[in-house]
């Protein structure tokens, strides 16, 4: 990378500041930890003095929270974070909330001894991968605003599904819950098509993040299960560390075969499966996020007469997946986040 990715790591436990010390410069010399911190306020006091690339963050720590510090970095001295999570569900709500309010991307703490080795790995990619975010994305628009009694949309009751109408397959990966909220909130409720998103995050998150969806969403958002059947307006989101397929009587099926691009789920794996079924009635869709994952299945959808839309460069967080897509000249329209939905709908009609 040229320049090492300079790391500032916040977490009350001083096993785990150590931990991650150690291993993340062990694991790649690209990367360089500047400092810790031991809680929100350390945290903010580092990093206008340290000025660290990246910011890994705990969430529940004494004196100020992961939340709190997040609202508090993107305010006074805006910085890439990931936020560094127990699977609990308290800790995967906050998550989602971090997430939405402007972090990068989330990393689960590793739950023993074991699995250590895995989570400094997606760490050391998701740290060079926050490194080339882009900030003013990071930190525009009102997506971070409280939900007022007012905001919740009016939803229609998912509608019959039949053969021949579209099936939309969204993907993102870094920075996609609050890409995802953008898109999702702006569809309307009549939307006469099926829904699927992969989004790229570990077992535990994404009941939260379909959660929070559902809230800001004029459609139904539920995490997949095997078994569920398409609808009309309902939106369905895989399941961490689950492959989201098509199967017999238009029913989703979920399967932990061998990731994909490194990634389960995979947008590549769901693209190809609708593709099967589907043919022409797919309409690809791929946000923000790093690596590649979307352009061998958009190409796929190309050749089946489906159309794909690519997220622009101006409001990317990370501009990987999109570009990958559009520089193979796979994307039939390539619009900025605030334009996706009415394109989406357009197809749709």
């Amino acid at each position: 990378m040229g320049n090492a990715v300079r790391l500032l790591v916040v977490d009350d436990s001083i096993f785990m500041r150590q931990t991650l010390t150690r291993r993340l410069e062990a694991a790649d010399s690209d990367i360089t930890v500047v400092g810790s911190a031991v809680d929100g306020l350390d945290a903010l006091a580092k990093i206008k003095t340290l000025k660290p690339d990246v910011v890994i963050l705990d969430i529940e720590m004494p004196n100020m929270d992961g939340l709190t510090a997040l609202r508090r970095i993107m305010a006074e001295c805006p910085t890439p974070v990931i936020m560094f999570s127990t699977q609990t569900q308290r800790g995967a709500r906050a998550t989602i909330q971090a997430m939405i309010r402007g972090a990068v991307d989330c990393v689960a703490k590793p739950s023993s001894v074991v699995d250590i080795q895995e989570v400094i790995q997606d760490l050391v990619d998701k740290v060079k991968a926050a490194a080339t975010a882009s900030l003013p994305t990071l930190t525009r628009g009102p997506l971070t605003a409280p939900l007022l009694k007012g905001d919740v949309p009016a939803k229609s009751a998912p509608g019959l599904f039949r053969r021949g109408d579209p099936v939309i397959v969204i993907g993102a990966s870094t920075g996609g819950p609050r890409a995802l909220q953008q898109v999702l909130s702006d569809l309307p409720s009549e939307l006469a098509a099926a829904v699927t998103v992969v989004q790229h995050m570990p077992p535990g998150f994404t009941q939260s993040l379909a959660q929070r969806l559902n809230e800001r969403s004029p459609l139904t958002v539920q995490e997949a299960a095997s078994g569920m059947p398409l609808a009309r307006g309902l939106v369905l989101l895989a399941r961490g560390d689950y492959h989201l397929q098509f199967g017999s009587g238009d029913r989703v099926v979920l399967d932990q075969g061998p990731r994909r691009n490194h990634v389960r789920p995979s947008l590549d794996t769901t693209m190809q499966s609708a593709v099967e079924h589907y043919g022409s009635a797919v309409i690809g869709v791929v946000l923000t996020g790093m690596g590649c994952d979307g352009q061998a299945g958009a190409g796929l959808i190309k050749a089946a007469g489906g159309k794909v839309i690519a997220e622009h460069e101006s409001t990317s967080v990370v501009y990987g997946m999109p570009r990958c897509v559009i520089e193979a000249g796979l994307a039939d329209r390539i619009a900025p986040l605030p334009e996706i939905a009415a394109a989406l709908a357009e197809l749709v009609q």
